[in-house]
């Protein structure tokens, strides 16, 4: 069974509402052999990313970057998992009250360190998320998630 990690920062509901359809759509019931672990950035580690498949990274943008707590995971599994993820799809949503560029220009910078490779296109909202937004949360989860089941046997 293949394994999704969603890492998020969801201090707001904005966010929040961003994440829950997010990991709707990476669980849609269509998608079989793909299990789902869900973790604060504060709390996801080496472990985490070493288990999973496959990544999505949701974070708000702080005064132009991403948040500290997904700085703080970055920090804190780079190197660990450097060698062992090469490689592995990600996906990436924003969240921002004015621009979300500088937190997407830092998300594939450090990405890019890892040599991850972006399975879909970034999700980027600003100010309140419409239904539109949110269903694009849902598909950039379930095209995640529906990728993974290619690599299966």
């Amino acid at each position: 069974m293949s394994r999704m990690l969603i890492v998020h920062h969801t201090p707001s509901p904005s966010v929040h509402s961003m994440l829950q359809a997010v990991k709707s759509g990476a669980t849609d019931d269509a998608i079989e052999g793909v299990e789902v672990a869900v973790r604060a950035a504060l709390s996801a580690n080496p472990a985490d990313v070493l288990e999973a498949d496959a990544y999505l990274l949701g974070t708000p943008a702080n005064l132009g970057y991403i948040s500290g707590a997904l700085k703080h995971f970055f920090d804190q599994i780079y190197y660990p998992c450097l060698d062992e993820t090469i490689g592995r799809p990600f996906g990436v949503f924003l969240h921002g009250n004015s621009d979300t560029g500088g937190a997407e220009r830092a998300i594939e910078e450090i990405t890019t360190g890892l040599q991850w490779h972006r399975a879909a296109k970034t999700v980027s909202v600003i100010d309140k998320p419409t239904r539109t937004d949110l269903d694009a949360c849902w598909d950039l989860g379930a095209t995640l998630a529906a990728g993974l089941t290619l690599n299966e046997p």
